[in-house]
């Protein structure tokens, strides 16, 4: 598992040892306690086993736009994309493509190590943006969990026809709703990320991958700032 995402399995297991049965609870339909301990695991590990996966994921912004996530195991690969721009790994590069004044230029970098988890990147990157990122929302449901103050309550819904797991988090830092599906992919969320308010939600998910899922937009600009050896 690579080193960017083991902390978020490590601490939520970590929970689990450290708070008591007694603490907040959540409710699922059925009107069973669940410990909040219990929950951050069983999401974070949902998501983790995702990012292991071949599947394609687009999601609707409250602007009406859209953005997506796509990735496969062989080859590996992965993108992450959204009305501004493209971040994607391959193992020949990192491509970043960026949206201005109506035109898209895209600069091809070395590639980077991924630990068999090409997502990892994309993520990274991603999150810089202030994009909503599966790890992201691992740590803001960990957090949570660790908040004696915050309050967590879960209900079960189908996202884009998937069943889902979606928890209300309120607590002083500030609240949020995510849905993750049972396969681990993220369903929805509505929250601040690095401050800013954002949501979003799954529109459509597949187990199978267009490979031009992985190339630059089409007609932008290519810059291709790899080195070369003659």
């Amino acid at each position: 598992m690579p080193a960017v995402l083991r902390p978020f399995r490590l601490l939520a297991v970590s929970v689990i040892a450290s708070l008591s049965v007694t603490g907040c609870q959540a409710l699922d339909e059925a009107g069973t306690g669940l410990d909040r301990a219990d929950l951050v695991n069983d999401l974070a590990s949902r998501m983790d086993e995702a990012l292991a996966g071949t599947w394609a994921a687009e999601y609707r912004l409250p602007d009406g736009g859209t953005a997506s996530i796509a990735q496969t195991q062989k080859p590996l690969a992965s993108a992450y994309t959204w009305p501004d721009g493209k971040i994607t790994v391959t193992q020949d590069a990192l491509t970043r493509c960026d949206n201005s004044a109506g035109r898209t230029a895209c600069t091809v970098l070395p590639p980077v190590a991924t630990a068999g988890k090409p997502s990892v990147p994309v993520y990274d990157e991603a999150a810089k943006r202030g994009l909503v990122t599966p790890p992201g929302v691992i740590r803001l449901l960990t957090d949570a969990a660790l908040d004696p103050a915050a309050t967590v309550s879960a209900t079960d819904t189908t996202v884009a026809g998937h069943h889902a797991t979606c928890v209300d988090v309120k607590r002083s830092t500030g609240d949020f709703t995510t849905c993750v599906t049972g396969d681990g992919v993220l369903g929805s969320f509505t929250g601040s990320i690095a401050g800013r308010a954002t949501e979003l939600t799954l529109s459509r998910y597949t187990d199978t991958v267009d490979p031009a899922a992985f190339a630059p937009p089409a007609g932008a600009g290519v810059v291709d700032q790899r080195t070369t050896t003659p």
